[in-house]
């Protein structure tokens, strides 16, 4: 049983009949390290059919009957390991077709995956797909000048011999002209103990046939196609809920993972009876690189309470793969209406679909913003949706001075409106970065240049901000790095004021510099708001770099006011300290009440925020609140704040926790919330998520508000593993919504985003 370091997993074809899978784990570490494997077995539509923890040397079975033909999964975590490298593991199974995908836990670097090999005692092959182009492969940890490596294509035949130096070390670099013949090529070492590197399966240059995919195995006959055919049909599952004789569709699409045009064959299957289900196409035709829609039609029967049926999918050039994903449907009312029991508890492959039939009838490209009338905003990659004769449209061009229309890509995901509920975001058109505004009601976008470099804020509504004219802007310039310290960087930090003029077109004002040491601005996840207006004056928030000398206990938060008809600054008023120093990751958030006082908190890395409160409204130069920790002990990161119609500031964050009430062992991160009333102190942290998997997580998390004071959060839940990330295609945002002031949570429903 070779054995091997890093984490992952395994895909399987599997065909009908019984189906096992043991693994051997072995710890390699003399620390204090509690090192629990977790393997999580699931069939094509990614039921889990295994779920088991093994501490310690030994070894687990999991185990299923399989009633039809697919790709089945194995999961493979470590706790206290999430990079596998105190640990060796490996398996057995008694199916015949198999791929290793080692895929360890995310690093702050590009993404490689060694090859580990961890056992001496045996010879052994690495089995993989030679990328088309010219590729390299480089070995370590073998023995010195000991017997050569040798590479082979699936005939057998001797493509290059690897001869060990004098420390172990073996290369061979495979041009692109060298034949590449029959796959899987072979790479045999006489003993399976060393680390080793080959492009387009450890490590992917820019260019490279499959990104990301490490997958390999040890034995060249249990080979299948699975790189053209990963994704094959997604979602694998779907879950609908529907009242008797009701119709509907279900859609599910089918990806040619290929380099070329691939036609794929469409079944249904019943796993009992057949019910009213229908697939209309039978044979669809995809690009490469590309998807198709299979619909599935239903009626929902007058008896019974629950249905399945699964659609099957196979490559006309590849018969011998095929997979199936499965629809659920279910009488009643989908309990995604309903308010949840928090903290919603993700489960490995079970997520709001699964457990609640949330099937949303809004984009999820982004995060949702409500103008003054209560009209929804989303933001997607090529342009912003919104609600027009009942139906979401994408708003996607631009207007040219000379009236012709150009579409452009989006640079934010933030939507910012004025009083008279224009809309603004920032785009680019033709490689231009520039400030996109639209009146209300209109098709199209007009444009004002940004000129310089760097990254946009804009001004957002948080509460109680609505700019009577244009919102401003904050860039940040990056300025240099420190090879050093990997998130230490200063950045010149201006204030954009754009000016609209009699004739609707917007123009820009010199910009006006707040700071040349800014740390930086980090929004994927929280969506911090640096600038907030109210009544000509403009507050901005920052932190800056700090000398590494001075060991300062964190980045100092700042607050200045600009007013905005003379282009004045007042004096920055430092407000206090966010641990640890010289991270980019702390950026604090602003935002105002109803009588115009400001709230700041300042941004940690998994440290606790600090809070502070503007003595004097609309003024960020007459004094602050002394900065206190919002809670004891707690490990944020990642802000999002905004302030309720009763002045009501609600901060939802990644808080990471290392109790055992969801994992047997180490520490994971969930999505929290608190809340904090006039005059009060803050409220405890409250989670509202709970991953799969312990350790790393992230959940990309967006708050927004609306003039009801309406809370919206949208989240995507995002594993360091990129074996459990990658085997969904597209990402999995949801959009939460509380009616109430946070006391309690749904998932929203398309009637939450209507006017």
């Amino acid at each position: 049983l070779l054995q091997f370091g890093g984490c992952g997993g395994v895909y399987f074809l599997a065909e009908p009949g019984e189906f096992w899978v043991e693994v051997k784990k072995r710890d390699i570490h003399q620390s204090k390290r509690n090192t629990i494997l977790r393997a999580v077995l699931v069939g094509p539509d990614r039921a889990v059919l295994g779920d088991e923890y093994l501490e310690g040397d030994g070894r687990v079975r999991l185990s299923a009957t399989v009633p039809r033909k697919g790709i089945y999964g194995l999961n493979i975590t470590v706790s206290e390991d999430r990079y596998g490298e105190y640990i060796a593991w490996g398996f057995r199974s008694n199916c015949a077709r198999y791929l290793v995908e080692t895929s360890r836990g995310h690093r702050d670097a590009p993404h490689e995956e060694p090859l580990v090999l961890l056992s001496p005692d045996a010879s052994g092959d690495i089995c993989f797909l030679p990328e088309r182009r010219a590729f390299a492969i480089e070995i370590s940890g073998l023995s010195p000048s000991g017997a050569p490596v040798t590479l082979h294509d699936a005939a057998d035949g001797l493509i290059a011999t690897l001869e060990p130096d004098d420390a172990g070390a073996a290369r061979a670099a495979i041009a692109a002209d060298v034949d590449r013949g029959a796959i899987p090529w072979r790479l045999h070492l006489p003993a399976f103990h060393a680390v080793v590197h080959i492009d387009g399966l450890t490590r992917w240059p820019e260019g490279c046939d499959f990104p990301n995919l490490s997958l390999w195995t040890p034995h060249a006959a249990s080979w299948f196609a699975l790189h053209e055919n990963r994704w094959l049909i997604t979602p694998y599952s779907r879950t609908v809920y529907g009242n008797a004789g009701q119709t509907g569709t279900a859609t599910f699409e089918v990806h040619n993972n290929a380099s070329v045009e691939r036609r794929y064959a469409l079944s249904l299957e019943f796993p009992e009876q057949a019910w009213p289900l229908e697939l209309k196409e039978c044979e669809l035709t995809v690009p490469p690189g590309e998807s198709a829609t299979a619909a599935l039609h239903f009626t929902v029967p007058e008896t019974g309470e629950a249905w399945q049926g699964h659609v099957r999918v196979t490559p006309v050039d590849t018969p011998d793969l095929s997979t199936c994903a499965t629809l659920t449907l279910r009488k009643g009312v989908a309990p995604a209406a309903e308010p949840l029991d928090l903290p919603l508890v993700l489960k490995p492959y079970r997520h709001e679909n699964e457990q609640f039939g949330y099937l949303p009838e809004y984009p999820l490209d982004n995060q949702v913003y409500f103008d003054g009338t209560g009209h929804p905003f989303i933001a997607s990659p090529r342009g912003v949706f919104t609600r027009h004769n009942d139906a979401w449209v994408e708003l996607r061009e631009a207007v040219r001075q000379d009236g012709s229309r150009t579409p452009f890509r989006t640079r934010s995901s933030k939507v910012a409106f004025d009083s008279a509920n224009n809309v603004y975001l920032i785009g680019d058109i033709g490689g231009e970065t520039s400030l996109l505004y639209a009146d209300a009601g209109a098709s199209a976008f007009r444009a004002c240049a940004l000129p310089g470099r760097g990254l946009l804020d804009i001004e957002q509504y948080s509460g109680h901000n609505t700019p009577e004219g244009p919102p401003p802007l904050v860039r940040y310039t990056l300025t240099a790095r420190d090879p050093n310290l990997i998130w230490r960087r200063l950045n010149d930090l201006h204030l954009l004021l754009p000016e609209r003029g009699a004739d609707g077109a917007i123009t820009l004002t010199d910009p006006v510099l707040i700071s040349d040491m800014c740390i930086g601005f980090s929004a994927h996840s929280g969506i911090p708001s640096s600038v907030v207006s109210r009544d000509g004056k403009v507050h901005v928030t920052w932190a800056e770099a700090t000398d590494p000398e001075e060991k300062a206990p964190g980045v100092p938060t700042f607050v200045v006011t600009c007013d905005r008809n003379t282009k004045t600054l007042g004096a920055p008023a430092f407000v206090g300290y966010g641990p640890p120093a010289n991270d980019v990751h702390n950026t604090p958030c602003i935002t105002m009440d109803s009588r115009g006082c400001l709230h700041v908190l300042v941004g940690t890395h998994g440290r606790t925020f600090k809070y502070a409160r503007s003595l004097q409204p609309n003024d960020a130069g007459g004094g602050w609140t002394e900065p206190e920790d919002i809670g004891p002990g707690l490990r944020q990161t990642y802000i999002g704040l905004v302030c309720d119609k009763n002045d009501v500031l609600h901060v939802v964050f990644r808080l990471w926790r290392d109790d055992r009430d969801y994992f047997p062992a180490s520490l994971y991160a969930t999505l929290a919330c608190m809340s904090k009333r006039p005059g009060e102190p803050w409220s405890e942290a409250r989670p509202l998520i709970i991953p799969p998997f312990s350790e790393y997580s992230v959940f990309y998390h967006r708050l927004t508000i609306d003039h009801h004071g309406r809370l919206f959060l949208s989240y995507d839940y995002w594993s360091t593993y990129w074996f459990y990330r990658t085997d969904h295609r597209g990402d999995r945002r949801a959009l939460m919504m509380s009616p109430d002031g946070g006391n309690t949570w749904r998932l929203a429903a398309l009637e939450d985003l209507l006017p």
